[in-house]
C-alpha cells in the first residue's frame, strides 16, 4: 500500500502530465486570437487547445512523450521527499498509465519500464521555491517539470565570439545567438515554444540555469526583477522571433514563441557561453506544497 505522500506525488505527476499551467494556456489562447482565421497557424493552435481540454477532462497525458521528469524539491523536505519516495511515485504513476515507458539505457537499449534508473528521474534539492519566495505562505514545495525529447533536441549552446554569426561578447552577440537558434529550430520541437536562456556560466551550469528559466510564469511581473537590460532583451527577442514568421509547427504565422526568459551568471575570462533551452508548447510544470 502506498503512503499518503507517495499518493500526493502520483497526483502531482498525473496533473502535470494532463493539464497545462494557466499562464501557458492563456498564452496559447491569446496567440490563437492573433492568427488569421482559417490559417494553418490558427488550425494548429485550435487543435492544441482542443487536445489540452480533452487531456485535462480525462486526466490523461496531453502528449505521448511524457518526457524527462525533473523534480525541484525544497531542501527542507530532504528527509521526507527522498529519492526513494520520488522513485516509488514515478513507478506507480507509470504503472497507472500516467507516464509512458520512457527511460532507455543509452548503452544497451534496455527499457526501464518503471521509468526509474540511475539519474532518472532527475532530482534537485533547492533552497526555497519560486512559489514561496516573497509569499506569506512559506510551506516547502515540490515542483515537477516534464520536458519532451523533441524540445530537448532543439536546445543549443554557443561560445562567443562566434565568427560565423559575427557575434561578439556582448548583449548584441547574445541576441544574435538566440535568434540564430530560433531560425535553426524552425517548427521542430513542436512550436510555438518557450526559450530559457542563460548568459554566462560554464557549459554545465549554462544548461541548468537555462532550464530553470522555464519555471518562470510567462505573465510574471518582470519590472520587479531589477535587471533592466535583461528585461528589455527578453521583450525584444520575443518580438523579433515572432516576426520571423515561422509560426506554429513551422507552418507560418505570427506565433513562433510564447515567451523568452533570460538569466545571467558570472563567467571566467576565457569563456562566454550563451545557452538556449527550448521548451515546446507543452510546458508541463506544476507545484505541490507539503
Amino acid at each position: 500500500m502506498s503512503s499518503p505522500l507517495v499518493n500526493k506525488l502520483v497526483a502531482l505527476i498525473r496533473s502535470t502530465s494532463s493539464s497545462l499551467p494557466q499562464d501557458v494556456l492563456k498564452a496559447i489562447k491569446s496567440a490563437a486570437r492573433k492568427e488569421r482565421k482559417g490559417s494553418s497557424a490558427a488550425v494548429v493552435l485550435k487543435t492544441i487547445l482542443d487536445n489540452c481540454a480533452i487531456a485535462r477532462k480525462r486526466g490523461m497525458p496531453l502528449c505521448q512523450d511524457t518526457g524527462t521528469l525533473t523534480f525541484f524539491v525544497d531542501e527542507r523536505l530532504r528527509r521526507k521527499v527522498t529519492p526513494a519516495v520520488i522513485r516509488k511515485a514515478v513507478a506507480l504513476a507509470t504503472e497507472k498509465g500516467y507516464l509512458r515507458k520512457n527511460t532507455i539505457d543509452a548503452v544497451t537499449g534496455k527499457s526501464y519500464d518503471d521509468n526509474c534508473a540511475e539519474g532518472a528521474p532527475v532530482l534537485h534539492y533547492v533552497s526555497g521555491s519560486r512559489e514561496s519566495r516573497g509569499s506569506r505562505d512559506s510551506r516547502p514545495t515540490v515542483t515537477l517539470v516534464m520536458k519532451g525529447g523533441g524540445s530537448e533536441n532543439m536546445s543549443r549552446q554557443y561560445s562567443l565570439p562566434d565568427a560565423a554569426l559575427g557575434a561578439g561578447r556582448d548583449l548584441a552577440g547574445v541576441r544574435m545567438c538566440v535568434l540564430d537558434a530560433v531560425q535553426k529550430i524552425q517548427g521542430y520541437g513542436c512550436a510555438p515554444g518557450i526559450l530559457g536562456v542563460c548568459i554566462g556560466g560554464d557549459r554545465a551550469t549554462g544548461y541548468e540555469v537555462a532550464k530553470e528559466q522555464l519555471l518562470r510564469p510567462l505573465d510574471e511581473r518582470t519590472d520587479k526583477i531589477g535587471q533592466t537590460e535583461i528585461v528589455k532583451l527578453e521583450k525584444r527577442l520575443l518580438k523579433e522571433a515572432n516576426a520571423l514568421g515561422i509560426g506554429p509547427m513551422g507552418l507560418g504565422g505570427k506565433t513562433t514563441l510564447l515567451g523568452v526568459k533570460v538569466a545571467a551568471r558570472t563567467r571566467v575570462p576565457a569563456s562566454f557561453f550563451v545557452t538556449v533551452a527550448y521548451m515546446c508548447w507543452a510546458c508541463r510544470r506544476r507545484s505541490l506544497q507539503i
